[in-house]
């Protein structure tokens, strides 16, 4: 009789632990927990006294170039995996985090997600069509967010040289998509590619949720770094734009056009170097 009784209890607690495992599958050999939990690496402590010299900059990450990659795709969020600009844009309304105007990079005017979306393209707009009459109609239909657009950041960082710790450091302050989009329509001659400014992210408040997703790794699935430790390791490549001067912080394509522009770059990123190595003596 034991026997008996015991065997229905074990049936149901066969088909208790089949339900509950099928409501839980686990698409991956493992649960990843460390990179949920992870914190931003911590920035040294500094204080002004130990600054001996410093340089605001301003560069550009080009996403169409190859080691940038990984910050442009997936174009669309695959499971746990999205692009910077995604993770930027579910920062805003998911984690209270905050967008500011693109007119000022000093974080004194906040957008509401109503202005950030109409930044990013979203909204109302006419379209000219013919009917089959050969006729002009013109249409209004509603323009979603295409995160694709965003092939560009603007970084704005400061430069310094850490008298305590005799080290060259930088630090990143804000950062900026810019929209590469197409103005008018696609068959027109007249349609021309443009770029513009998103908004403004302070960098600082960023930082936890870049710690928190991760970026894809070719070279190893087991080993994907955090976005966080991209922009803490440099792990991009890019090219300055600005730098603070004393002409109205100037552009450098305020003075110059074309290749003249990028080696303009290369020299002031030069100063910045040599800077460093003029305080040694070998």
């Amino acid at each position: 009789m034991k026997k008996l009784l015991l065997i229905p209890v074990f049936f149901f607690g066969v088909l208790f632990t089949g339900n509950d495992s099928k409501a839980q599958l686990l698409d991956n050999v493992y649960e990843i927990e460390h990179t949920p939990m992870r914190r931003p690496i911590p920035y040294r402590f500094l204080r002004e006294a130990d600054v001996m010299w410093k340089k605001r900059v301003w560069r550009v990450i080009d996403l169409r170039e190859k080691i940038n990659l990984n910050l442009y795709y997936p174009t669309e969020p695959i499971d746990d995996r999205m692009s910077l600009i995604d993770l930027l844009l579910w920062g805003i309304p998911n984690e209270g985090l905050t967008a500011y105007s693109i007119d000022d990079d000093r974080f004194k005017q906040p957008l509401s997600r109503t202005q950030v979306e109409t930044n990013m393209g979203a909204g109302d707009e006419n379209v000219t069509y013919q009917d089959e009459n050969g006729d002009e109609q013109v249409q209004t239909v509603h323009k979603d967010v295409t995160s694709s657009e965003v092939k560009q950041y603007w970084l704005k960082e400061d430069w310094f040289f850490d008298n305590q710790h005799s080290t060259m450091e930088v630090r990143i302050i804000g950062l900026c998509p810019i929209r590469f989009y197409v103005k008018g329509d696609g068959g027109d001659e007249g349609a021309e590619v443009r770029k513009s400014m998103a908004f403004w992210i302070y960098f600082p408040e960023v930082r936890r949720i870049l710690a928190n997703h991760e970026v894809f790794n070719n070279g190893n699935d087991a080993e994907r770094r955090t976005f966080d430790d991209i922009f803490f390791k440099r792990y991009f490549n890019s090219y300055i734009i600005k730098i603070s001067n004393v002409y109205d912080d100037r552009s450098v394509s305020d003075y110059s056009l074309g290749i003249q522009s990028l080696l303009e770059a290369e020299r002031l990123k030069k100063e910045i170097t040599d800077y460093e190595q003029d305080l040694w003596e070998y």
